[in-house]
């Protein structure tokens, strides 16, 4: 290394090595630059020098031969000497050298060399023989002589030389110079000089340097200020690049790099490094190659070294980007933990994302702010911390406390062992007092300020160096370093550092011997750092010893070495000894406190320090410093007032004026000057002057002294005091002077006056004026290095004494932006930010009066102020000017300034990281292609295919559409709107689209979607039309190829156009081709919007409204079935969702559209603008209880119109009379002409019909069923009218009633609950009574008795008139056992019963009463007809109406009757219509007369004549000719009166049939099957064998009703024959409709032969055995009212099954999504080849419950790419990157789940290889893919994990354990 540092005389120079002092050096360059030819004559005289021709010219002493030392001169010109020395080092090589002091003036050698030689002698008697000794000459050449190394000798005391103080100064200043710096070589020093190179050069080292640059293990190496740690690190690091230089080819480059806290030191020492090297270099050029060498700059720019950007520095981003280029790297350790971040630290890691963004972005101008500088720590941490910790505390300077936070609490050895990374409190506490004496007596109060530290840096997102540390070896505990580690390490200052950052740089390291540290404990003023080189040792050699990640296995780590520097290169010795008896004072008291080290040493003694303690006089003071003369007002340039504190400076400004630099003592670290003055430092201390007196222990004989050890703490604080202290003085080189008034000074002053390190001056004393006055370039060369060590103020103060405008106004403006950043955080941002935008403007102003770098730099400077005081635009032009390209197109993009950014990103894509242009142009292309109006000045895409492929990754629809459809690309056009949410647009474009075969069906069934949308369920037409959208999607369904559409897609445009259109007629026949065609919820569609209009049904004719009914009844049932549905939004239910214009969303969530009817139906439910977001559950009973409400407002206004309709009431007036008198009548006006069967039928058919679409109505809101007995009644009035012309249950046909069994089935219904609901206390309690009964035995003779027994109203409360006096029988019970007919006393109790109420003349209908006496007359009739005694073939003969023959209980018993009570009941009938003035007494009048046909009984044939000649005895006005022609009818045929008429045998049935002519359609005359008999006119004939068969036989619809409607009624129903085609209808009749025949069907009037069906015969005989056997006791049929055992079991089946189905219900939305893929799997085994195999099973098993997640994954994904495309639309262009990635990663990531569902689905081909082990493979992927999907659900979780336990999970398998086996062998 040696040889690669020093070179030999080269080049004509001899072997005398040339060593020229710095002042030598200077004369040289001087002489260079002034004059060639006088340049050319002194390296001349050198090199002869060098060859040892010492003549007469060239060794001319200088000094006496009395001078200790010999001084020579070598005459050179006629004016010009050389004055030089032959020196030697003893301890060193022991060759002698020549020394050159420099080149003067023959005029200038009259300086005191006498002195110096005399001085140089001190160094002992072996040194002045050496520098004597001189060798023989050969041929006049003195060869330089040479002696064993030899310990330097004690210097030899001397007298003090007789000099003034200004010649002592230069003797010391002349030594000083030689001694500091003696450059090495004449070769490379001549060479650059020759090239007017301003290098530095290699300079001789002393014996303990040398020791430390040529160390082969790490070292330690300590030294006070000044003593040349950082030069033996740089020499270091030069030999070993020369070395290496020097050195084969294949030898690796060593790594090597400095480390220091300050910037400017690093930069500093990288440029020594350069110069150095270069001088070495140039060492080997010859001549005319240095002649060729420009000259350099010699002048450093004036810039802030630490605003270089990293694109400038010789250093990449990231440590593993470091090539063999970078080394040796002269980086700050803030540089290199930012290098070392941006590797470990992921910004995409949730884990290290915070630390990434604190630490990776080194550009980012407000990084600055993040980081808690002492700076920061004083103005926005220290004035927030409670003042009840901080006003009682020894010391309260702010960085002292910042040293403990960060460099003990977290940045020691002990807190790296804790989780957070600092001390607990107990821990902090128990620190031994001697190694931290500083508030060892407060920790409480300090751990408490460091809690609250801890919670605002949270709060302000800040960090410190503790923070940055502790997050690096955090990660790289788990890691190593990205990038090749290092050979050497040199750390310098390292007590600026803390100690857990050693840890970092030993990691760094992979040579055990590579490592330099080098600092001083004792200038620990630095915020933050507390520690001892002891304590670094400790902590290095632990991490030696116990860390495999630090020593690398096998190789042992060597033991440091320890060196000390304990020569002072900077002050002399005056000063030096002043400063190490405050070392030696804090040793004393606090010997942990600091490293111990041997006594410093200047190089020449010096004038000691003076104290001034008497200056108390502002004037005195200012004469003191400056004097009295006129022309001298200020300081010098190396002069400077250091001061406590900015408050002390203010206050000696205040009083001096502006007479010279002032600045702290923490600001004058680093510095160093000629002359200081110390101003008030105790004065201005926080320690009271009885502490102070404790360093009066340092004073033998001192009595005063107080006892340091009794309470040590008391005095801790002086600790830092007397470091203070220390720095403050090592800051001069000449002089340093003390002014101190206050009584805290006096110990300090007695300390120092009693080792006579001061002197003191005190009033009255004769002291010269400090003040000295400098050159212009002194003054730039201060403000120069204050500039460098950022003291702008200082800097400024120097560069206007020195008149450099430009200088002045560049530290102006770096002022400002230091002024801008200290507001940061304590005023308001407008403030703040109008301060940056002032130093912005001022560094713009010096970067325009600028050249090179320093133009790019202010212009950069000014840039990052603009960023700072928000103008983005301003600091990206500024940018520009910089040249920094990659800067200026972020801020242009960050300005919104896209244009300015794509045209740097094009200009300078080359300079431009790739990282950034790729992002730049990404957040371009975002940028023009979402914005259509916004065209780019560049080109973005180099292709067709590549713009498509970008457009389609980010979902840019707009762009996307302009670019297809510039290629004619229409339906990829349409398909895009299609995905973007519009349908109008999409069908637009499928209609343009000629390429695609199925473009017409897209179009179409893109339009009907968007008609569903926009015109679902009851949305008016109206409403909808006002949309423009609406308008023009009618219009372009005008323009679809009809033909080449689908029936049913034709049908639903023809919908949507008739809707819109409000064509309603077109809407019913389009409804009923859905019904047909089971498209339910388009039917329901059409109906609703038919059944909108408001149609007056009143003039409806029958057959108009039996069609608007059957209508009706569609749309109802349609209602009620939706509202029924148990899951309508399932997807088999998807025309519901469709209907309704219902979104399915994620999670089971569905989207109500605003402006729908279920959006309309809610109320008080939250909901935005789109719409309310519902469950599926809530959704589904909202669908329900909408269309239930709709269906009640519906039916309900049907309800009230028929109410109000004359079609359901028939006029008797008008029937009977042919004219009505009512002027407006509400009945219907009917001729008797056209009353037929069909006209019965179809009056009972829209009864039916009503009640049908009640019972919807009434099953969907139960609590409306109120009005059923209205319609009962008013049925039983439509079954039974008045008149026999009207009709009679025989004409009932349930084939001409549409749904007429359902009908019956809710008739019976009703009357059951008609029943229940029955109000005895009602005054139509008997009516509805009878009516009912009549109904429920008509149509419900099976289950009748049972809920009539049951019912209240009958068994209990009784209305009195209904209790038969005196036995108080209840009449009610014979009405029922009458109405039964299937008692023997049945007719005996329905006369009974009649009696009484006509008797007691009860309240009933009149119409009802007769009903009921038509009924026992004619259950009389054939009672007494079919008593075998009257005839062997009973009924052969009768003639009776065919509704007397048509039920069967009156064949079915034999009824025991009396003719007495027949007679009785003749009788009330007779005195009935004798009261009567109405016509109804018609219909009696023609029973009345059929019974007296078919009776045998003389006294009823008298009873019946009576009534006859009554009445045609009595003429009435009121009674219409009508009525009058059956009474005389009656009266001549039967010879009633004498003369009038001629009796006949049917002389009764004559007059019934000559009154009425439509009476002998409804005349039967029964014939048995074994009798002849005549014919009677018109009367038809009835063939029978048994009695019984005659019901049947008349093909009765009631007996066929009763049947059907009993669950144990047989399949068929024997009948009269009627074509085959309508038996078959009555055999499929059900819910649905059937076709029926024509209303105007007519019945033949003439007699039908009969043909009898043996079987059905058969048949009908059973049911009347089960009929006859029900109960033939009345009594016990009609007793109890309770339930039976077995009507309470059916009641609890019914609520379980009522559960099971709530229960299904709530859960049927996760059932459906699974059912349906189950089915679909299920499905795929059974057409595929599927085995039975275990695959099999877990297809069908856990594969649905997988497939079902990842579907709810897909959607998840799916919506949340559509929200970030939605906000990419509208974002700001701030937010593009951040939409830009989501997009990115959400496509990514729903390509995957589409991928993962292809694989995955039932039919994919993955299957058929049943590899399990790939499905396994496949559930991981799904698990990997949902846990990236964005509102991850816990139900998609768990489906998940269903499969995944199915799947993947391992079986725990159960072994079943074997019996043991019966021993048998001892039996």
């Amino acid at each position: 290394m040696k040889a690669a540092l020093y070179f030999d005389n080269a080049n004509g120079f001899g072997d005398w090595r040339i060593l020229i002092s710095t002042e030598a050096y200077k004369h040289l360059r001087e002489h260079r630059r002034a004059d060639k030819k006088i340049f050319t004559i002194i390296y001349k005289k050198i090199k002869l020098l060098s060859h040892g021709q010492f003549s007469a010219d060239n060794h001319k002493r200088l000094n006496g031969s009395d001078a200790g030392i010999p001084v020579f001169e070598a005459k050179m010109t006629k004016d010009l000497r050389l004055v030089y020395q032959i020196d030697c080092v003893p301890d060193q090589d022991g060759e002698v050298f020549i020394k050159v002091y420099g080149i003067y003036r023959h005029s200038e050698l009259d300086r005191p060399w006498n002195a110096l030689g005399n001085y140089l002698a001190r160094k002992g008697v072996e040194y002045r023989r050496r520098c004597i000794f001189r060798t023989k000459p050969a041929d006049n050449v003195i060869l330089p002589a040479s002696f064993p190394p030899k310990e330097p000798e004690p210097e030899i005391p001397a007298s003090p030389l007789d000099l003034s103080v200004q010649d002592m100064e230069h003797v010391e200043c002349l030594h000083f110079s030689a001694t500091q710096q003696l450059i090495c070589g004449a070769a490379p020093l001549f060479a650059c000089l020759i090239a007017n190179q301003d290098v530095h050069h290699v300079f001789e080292l002393s014996r303990q340097e040398q020791k430390v640059v040529e160390c082969t293990t790490s070292c330690y190496v300590l030294g006070r200020s000044g003593t040349g740690k950082t030069t033996t690190m740089l020499f270091k690091i030069l030999g070993i690049q020369r070395a290496w230089e020097l050195s084969s080819p294949d030898m690796p480059k060593p790594r090597q790099i400095f480390v220091t806290k300050s910037r400017m030191l690093a930069t500093k020492v990288e440029e020594y490094f350069i110069r150095l090297s270069e001088s070495l270099a140039m060492a080997g050029y010859t001549l005319p190659e240095i002649a060729k060498l420009k000259a350099q700059s010699i002048e450093d720019d004036l810039i802030d070294h630490d605003d270089t950007p990293v694109s400038q520095m010789n250093a990449p981003a990231r440590y593993s980007q470091l090539g063999d280029n970078h080394f040796p790297l002269f980086v700050t350790f803030d540089q290199l933990a930012k290098m070392i971040a941006a590797d470990i630290f992921n910004i995409d890691d949730p884990e290290t994302r915070h630390s990434a963004a604190l630490f990776f972005d080194t550009n980012d101008p407000e990084a600055h702010d993040s980081f808690v500088t002492y700076d920061v720590f004083e103005k926005q941490y220290w004035p927030h911390f409670p003042q009840g910790l901080t006003k009682n505390l020894i010391c309260i300077q702010p960085s002292s406390f910042l040293n403990r936070l960060t460099g003990i609490i977290r940045g020691s050895e002990q807190a790296l062992g804790f989780p957070g990374g600092f001390l607990d409190r107990s821990s902090y506490l128990c620190l031994p007092c001697r190694s931290n004496p500083i508030f060892a007596n407060q920790r409480d109060t300090l751990y408490d300020i460091f809690e609250i530290y801890r919670k605002f840096k949270k709060q302000k997102r800040h960090f410190d160096a503790a923070d940055r540390t502790h997050a690096i070896l955090k990660v790289l505990r788990n890691q190593k370093f990205h990038g090749q580690q290092v050979d050497y390490v040199y750390v310098d200052e390292a007590q600026d550092n803390l100690l857990i950052d050693a840890l970092v740089l030993r990691r760094l390291c992979r040579n055990s011997d590579g490592l330099f540290w080098a600092g001083d404990t004792a200038q620990t003023i630095s915020a933050g750092s507390s520690f001892r080189f002891n304590d670094l040792k400790a902590f290095v050699y632990r991490m030696e010893r116990h860390s495999s990640s630090v020593t690398p296995t096998g190789a042992p780590a060597r033991q440091p070495m320890m060196f000390q520097l304990a020569t002072n290169y900077r002050s002399h010795n005056g000063i030096v000894k002043c400063a190490h008896s405050v070392i030696e004072l804090i040793t004393k008291f606090w010997p942990n406190a600091i490293d111990h080290l041997q006594p410093e040493k200047g190089v020449v003694d010096g004038v000691k320090p003076v104290f001034f303690t008497d200056l108390d006089s502002s004037t005195l003071y200012k004469r003191f410093l400056v004097g009295e003369s006129p022309g001298n007002f200020e300081l010098g340039a190396r002069q400077c007032i250091l001061v406590r504190n900015e408050a002390a400076a203010k206050k000696v400004q205040e009083e001096a004026g502006d007479i010279g630099m002032i600045m702290t003592l923490y600001d004058s670290k680093g510095l160093e000057f000629d002359d200081v003055l110390l101003y008030n430092f105790f004065g201005d201390s926080a320690v009271d002057a009885l502490r102070w007196q404790v360093v009066l222990n340092g004073v033998q004989g001192q009595r005063y002294a107080p006892d340091f050890y009794r309470d040590e703490t008391r005095y801790a604080g002086i600790c830092s005091e007397l470091k203070l202290l220390y720095v403050g003085i090592t800051r001069a080189k000449k002089n340093v002077w003390i002014f101190d008034t206050s009584n805290k000074s006096d110990a300090m002053r007695i300390f120092w006056e009693f080792q006579s390190l001061i002197r003191t001056s005190a009033r009255g004393t004769d002291v010269s004026p400090l003040a000295v006055t400098s050159t212009p370039g002194e003054w730039a060369s201060s403000g120069r290095s204050l500039f460098l060590n950022k003291r702008y103020t200082q800097a400024i103060h120097c560069f206007k004494r020195a008149n450099l405008h430009r200088e002045v106004k560049v530290c102006e403006a770096y002022l400002l932006r230091k002024e801008a950043r200290s507001s940061v955080g304590v005023v308001l941002l407008n403030v703040q930010q109008r301060a940056f935008n002032t130093a912005a403007d001022a560094f713009a102003d010096c970067g325009a009066a600028a050249t090179g770098k320093e133009r790019r730099q202010y212009y950069l400077t000014s840039a990052d102020c603009y960023v700072r005081g928000g103008q983005d635009l301003k600091a990206a032009h500024t940018y520009l000017k910089a040249e920094e390209f990659e800067l200026a197109a972020k801020r242009y993009r960050k300005a919104g300034s896209f244009d300015r950014t794509l045209r740097v990103l094009t200009a300078h894509r080359a300079v431009i990281s790739e990282k950034t242009a790729t992002d730049l142009q990404l957040v371009c292309r975002l940028h023009y292609c979402s914005r259509s109006n916004d065209q780019a000045p560049e080109p973005l895409f180099s292709s067709f295919e590549e713009k498509l492929e970008f457009l389609e990754e980010y979902d840019l629809d707009c762009a996307r559409i302009s670019l297809l459809e510039s290629q004619s690309m229409h339906y990829e056009v349409a398909k895009i709107h299609l995905s973007e949410n519009r349908p109008v647009e999409a069908v637009q474009a499928f209609l343009k689209d000629n390429r695609n075969i199925d473009s017409p069906t897209r179009a179409a069934d893109t339009l009907l979607e968007f008609m569903w949308r926009k015109c679902s369920f009851r949305v008016a037409p109206k409403a909808t039309i006002v949309n423009d959208s609406v308008r023009q999607a009618l219009a372009l369904a005008d323009q679809l190829q009809i033909q080449k559409l689908k029936p049913m897609t034709r049908n639903l445009v023809l919908m949507f156009q008739s809707i819109l259109r409000e064509d309603h007629e077109s809407l019913r026949g389009l409804a009923l081709i859905f019904q047909e065609h089971g498209h339910h919820t388009a039917a329901l569609h059409c109906l609703d919007h038919f059944f909108t209009q408001s149609t007056d049904i009143r003039p409806f004719r029958l057959h108009e409204m039996a069609s608007f009914l059957e209508t009706f009844h569609t749309y109802a049932r349609l209602l009620y079935q939706t509202s029924t549905l148990l899951d309508p939004l399932g997807r088999r239910e998807c025309d519901v969702q469709r209907l309704f214009s219902i979104v399915p969303l994620a999670d089971n969530k569905f989207l109500i559209p605003s402006g729908t009817f279920l959006h309309d139906s809610m109320t008080k439910t939250p909901q935005n603008q789109s719409g309310y977001k519902a469950s599926r559950r809530n959704a589904t009973e909202l669908i329900h209880l909408s269309i239930r409400t709709v269906l009640k407002d519906k039916v309900l206004a049907l309800d009230e119109m028929c109410c109000g309709a004359p079609v359901f009431l028939q006029c008797l007036p008008f029937i009977v009379y042919g004219n009505c008198r009512r002027k407006k009548c509400p009945q219907e006006h009917i001729t008797m002409s056209i009353l037929d069967r069909a006209q019965y039928n179809g009056h009972v058919a829209i009864h039916m019909q009503l009640i049908f679409i009640l019972q919807l109505l009434y099953s969907a809101h139960p609590s409306t069923m109120q009005w059923e007995r209205d319609w009962l009644e008013h049925l039983h009035e439509a079954l039974a009218p008045p008149l026999f012309i009207q009709g009679s249950f025989a004409d009932l046909d349930l084939t001409l009633i549409p749904h007429g069994l359902a009908g019956l089935r809710v008739v019976k219904n009703w009357i059951r609950e008609s029943f229940y609901r029955l109000d005895p206390k009602s005054p139509h309690f008997l009516t509805t009574l009878m009516r009912i009964t009549s109904l429920s035995f008509t149509f419900d003779l099976h289950d009748a008795p049972v809920y009539i027994a049951q019912a209240k109203c009958l068994t209990s409360n009784i209305p009195t008139e209904l209790l038969r006096k005196p036995d108080n029988r209840n009449l009610v019970a014979d009405m029922l056992n009458s109405y039964r007919g299937a008692t023997p006393s049945s007719i005996s109790s329905g006369i009974d019963f009649l009696l009484h109420v006509l008797n007691n003349r009860l309240r009933v209908n009149l119409s009802v009463l007769c009903d009921c006496i038509e009924d026992i007359l004619s259950s009389f009739v054939i009672n007494h007809r079919m008593d075998p005694t009257l005839d062997e073939l009973p009924l052969h003969g009768v003639v009776l109406p065919s509704n007397w023959l048509s039920f069967p209980y009156k064949f079915s018993v034999k009824k025991d009757v009396e003719p007495q009570s027949i007679g009785l009941l003749l009788d009330a009938i007779g005195n009935l219509i004798k009261r009567l003035r109405v016509f109804v007494v018609i219909q009696q009048l023609e029973f009345i007369v059929t019974v007296a046909h078919n009776t045998r009984y003389p006294m009823v044939k008298r009873k019946v004549n009576s009534i006859m000649l009554h009445l045609h005895k009595i003429h009435t006005p009121q009674r219409p000719a009508y009525y009058r022609k059956l009474v005389d009818n009656v009266v001549e045929h039967t010879a009633l009166l004498p003369d009038r008429g001629v009796f006949r045998l049917d002389g009764y049935l004559q007059a019934v049939l000559d009154f009425d002519n439509n009476a002998a359609s409804d005349l039967v005359e029964l014939v048995h099957m074994t009798r002849q008999s005549t014919q009677i006119s018109s009367v038809r004939q009835l063939l029978y064998e048994k009695a019984s068969e005659i019901p049947s036989l008349l093909s009765s619809h009631t007996v066929a009703a009763q049947s059907m409607l009993r669950s144990e009624a047989a399949p068929s129903v024997p009948r009269m024959q009627r074509p085959k085609d309508e038996i078959r209808q009555v055999k499929r009749e059900n819910l649905e409709p059937i076709s029926q025949e024509a209303d105007g069907e007519e019945v033949e009037e003439k007699e039908v032969p009969v043909v009898v069906d043996p079987e059905a015969t058969d048949g009908m005989e059973d049911m009347d055995d089960v009929v006859t056997s029900l109960d033939p006791v009345p009594d016990e049929s009609l007793r109890s009212n309770g339930p039976s055992e077995e009507q309470h079991c059916a009641a609890r089946r019914i609520q379980d099954v009522y559960r099971y189905y709530v229960w299904r219900r709530s859960g049927s939305a996760i059932d459906a999504e699974i059912d349906a893929i189950f089915t679909a799997c299920l499905k795929e085994t059974r057409f595929s080849k599927w085995r039975p195999s275990y695959y099999r099973l877990l297809f069908l098993g856990p594969l649905p419950h997988l497939l079902a997640c990842l579907e709810q994954g897909i959607t998840l994904t799916h919506t949340a790419k559509a929200k970030t495309k939605d906000l990419l639309k509208e974002a700001f262009h701030e937010q593009l990157e951040e939409l830009g990635r989501q997009r990115s990663e959400i496509t990514s990531l729903l390509k995957k789940g589409w991928q993962l569902r292809s694989k995955l689905e039932p039919s994919s081909p993955d299957h058929r290889t049943r590899d399990i082990e790939a499905l396994k493979r496949a559930v991981l992927e799904v698990g990997d893919f949902i846990q990236k999907v964005p509102g991850s659900t816990k139900d998609m979780q768990a489906k998940f994990q269903m499969a995944y336990k199915g799947i993947v999970a391992e079986k725990k398998l159960f072994r079943v354990q074997t019996k043991p086996v019966l021993n048998v062998d001892d039996l």
